[in-house]
């Protein structure tokens, strides 16, 4: 059977929902507190005298139990001289869907509670064993957290070679290989060391503030190929992608961005150009100044943090959104379909309303269910003392942008939407259907602070479909795999991937808005080991699980 008849797919199919033929506002809720997610983020001293301190604030949505409702783990962070008594420094926290609209802290038995100096995090299940397993970026000692099932995990990072002790940012899964299971990617930042950076070395706007990155030496990205007996083997040089001087890598992706059936690998520098890795066969090339991904459109290094990957166009190619510093703007990268992209920013609307922010963590998704993808940002000073110049300058709302459609040109409004329009020190954002109630929520990590979990309470008078994949020949994850849904004559591509944003990962299940139609006349899979799967007039407001077919 093309859709797997196991007992999951019934904890994951929900039934109908009508359309509501009269809109409301957009209103996203933070229910954070009243689901249970009693989770403080600590980075350092609340001054900031070093760089260290301002980063950090990442997590994930994932269902690691597979019942089919996403649960929550959160990045935790720590302090310079660290904490005398290690009962009291902060860990990492995991938080199991109750499915009730609750949360459980299940860290203790989970056996998840990372304590180093917590980053983000990357979800993907490497050894194809049908467990989501989990990789922690520090700084210092990563940690990769098996699944063991029942529950719990087990830190095998030393065993399997990817323990990488410096100051790593995001990471990301992808078979760049294609031999069937999950290869790694790991940013990183710089090689920082306290005692040789004086504290507050350095000045903005006439305000002291701690130094960096300019100045300080960055360090080498790394990439692991999954070897398939449990182990990783460290290939940064043999496939191409290492640097000839290192540079502060925030943001990665694997991602296909010109359909050729292979992974690519983007990757997001703060003040420094990008790169974009072409995948030649094993082998990368990086081509990122002649693809027009690595500068702004004047040709001039912007301080990249985080990656929305996403076809807001709907041409049938994804398309990057690279997220700045203040004073900048967040860079919109269309896919011109021929190998290059151009910016597209101003004409998208999306210039202007992101000068006065610094942004991090991003997501193109479709919140009202329209058939085009919308977008978030999270946005956070790093400077405390920008409340010398400004008051309220440190807290910034985070911002949700409509995609006002074909008409327009695809054209960016800026919505307000209730508690997701709050000032917030955000970093990190992931997005997913938390309460499976057939729209996009979204989960924001605040820099000293609780997160933020809000809820969609607009998305839903519209219609939905949502694929959970499930790889045979091709990884267990379905990492990799291109969707293309046809509805009411609308055709919407979108690919399964890994990390992304900003130190995040979101539910690995693959939502697509259906408007006012109510069933999917056509979906086509292509899967990454080359088989093609096709079904037709698929009822939509459903979760479906989607097996790859054997032949």
């Amino acid at each position: 059977m093309l859709l797997s008849t196991r007992a999951c797919c019934a904890l994951l199919a929900l039934a109908a929902c009508a359309p509501v033929p009269d809109p409301t506002p957009v209103r996203f809720t933070d229910v954070a507190a009243q689901c249970g997610l009693d989770f403080l983020m600590h980075s350092g001293s609340r001054v900031k005298n070093h760089i260290i301190e301002s980063k950090g604030g990442g997590g994930a949505f994932l269902d690691y139990d597979g019942d089919g409702w996403l649960d929550i783990y959160l990045i935790n962070g720590s302090r310079l001289g660290g904490y005398p008594d290690p009962a009291t420094a902060p860990t990492n926290a995991l938080y199991r869907n109750m499915a009730d609209g609750t949360f459980e802290d299940h860290t203790r038995m989970a056996g998840v509670g990372d304590a180093g100096w917590g980053m983000g995090c990357a979800v993907g299940d490497y050894d194809n064993d049908g467990a989501s397993d989990l990789y922690v970026t520090n700084y210092g000692p990563n940690a990769l957290y098996h699944n063991e099932g029942r529950g719990t995990f087990r830190e095998v990072g030393q065993a399997a070679g990817i323990d990488l002790a410096d100051w790593s940012t995001s990471a990301t899964f992808g078979d760049y290989d294609r031999d069937g299971d999950l290869d790694l990617y790991v940013a990183q930042y710089l090689h920082f060391a306290p005692e040789r950076v004086p504290p507050r070395g350095g000045m903005w706007k006439g305000v002291l503030v701690f130094a960096g990155p300019l100045g300080l030496a960055g360090a080498q990205d790394a990439l692991y190929r999954n070897e398939g007996d449990g182990t990783f083997r460290n290939v940064t040089g043999q496939a191409h992608v290492e640097q000839a001087e290192p540079t502060y890598g925030l943001a990665a992706l694997f991602c296909d961005y010109d359909r050729d059936g292979d992974p690519d690998l983007y990757v997001v520098n703060d003040s420094a150009p990008n790169f974009l890795y072409r995948n030649e066969g094993g082998t990368f090339h990086d081509i990122g100044v002649a693809a027009g991904v690595a500068l702004s459109a004047a040709g001039t290094a912007q301080a990249g943090m985080g990656i929305a990957y996403g076809d807001y166009d709907r041409d049938g190619f994804g398309d990057f959104l690279v997220t700045h510093f203040e004073d900048d703007y967040n860079t919109l990268y269309r896919n011109r379909r021929d190998g290059t992209f151009a910016v597209a920013s101003a004409a998208a609307g999306l210039a202007e309303p992101s000068l006065p922010h610094l942004a991090f963590g991003t997501c193109f998704l479709d919140y009202d269910n329209d058939q085009d993808q919308d977008l978030f940002v999270a946005n956070g000073h790093v400077y405390p003392q920008i409340r010398h110049l400004n008051p309220d300058g440190y807290a910034e709302p985070n911002q949700l942008f409509a995609n006002e459609g074909p008409t327009t040109g695809y054209r960016f409004a800026a919505v307000a939407a209730g508690d997701l329009s709050l000032p917030t020190v955000s970093r990190g954002a992931a997005k997913g259907d938390c309460d499976n109630d057939g729209d996009v929520d979204l989960l924001v990590f605040n820099l000293d602070g609780p997160p933020s979990l809000l809820r969609n309470d607009s998305g839903n008078q519209l219609n939905w479909l949502s694929l959970l994949l499930v790889g045979t020949a091709s990884n267990r994850d379905g990492i990799g795999t291109q969707i293309s849904v046809v509805s009411g004559g609308v055709e919407q591509i979108a690919e399964r991937v890994s990390g992304g944003s900003f130190l995040s990962h979101s539910d690995g299940r693959v939502h697509f808005g259906l408007g006012a139609n109510t069933l999917a006349e056509r979906i086509e899979i292509h899967w990454p080991a080359g088989r093609v799967q096709r079904l037709e007039d698929v009822a939509a407001n459903q979760f479906l699980v989607v097996e790859e077919p054997s032949r």
